[in-house]
């Protein structure tokens, strides 16, 4: 069970870090926040950094549960499926990745 549950954290730490850094770019944050404007140049190194840590914790998470060839093979395979399902969420529904920048504004 403990297993399960750092994979779970992984695959979430790497989907949020996956969508950070999409929201970092001006399209995804006009899609996502419905405006006209894209985020503003600090927003947007935060949205880039947090992504960055989302996944590093991620792959830290990885090793945690397996070792670290395994690690890597999950690590991978989250980023890829964390990818797919940011870019269907953009496709269909990209107001639902706008709770992740809700604190963000356009400064």
């Amino acid at each position: 069970m403990h297993k399960a549950l750092l994979l779970t954290l992984a695959l979430l730490c790497s989907a949020g870090g996956i969508a950070w850094l999409a929201l970092a770019m001006e399209v995804h944050w006009q899609q996502a926040r419905g405006t006209a404007a894209g985020p503003g140049r600090r927003t947007a190194i935060g949205l880039r950094a947090l992504g960055g840590v989302a996944l590093a914790v991620s792959f830290g998470v990885c090793l945690l549960a397996d070792h670290a060839t395994m690690a890597v093979l999950v690590w991978v395979m989250s980023l890829g499926a964390s990818a797919l399902l940011v870019a269907l969420t953009l496709a269909w529904r990209p107001s639902w990745l706008s709770g992740l920048v809700a604190w963000a504004d356009r400064g």
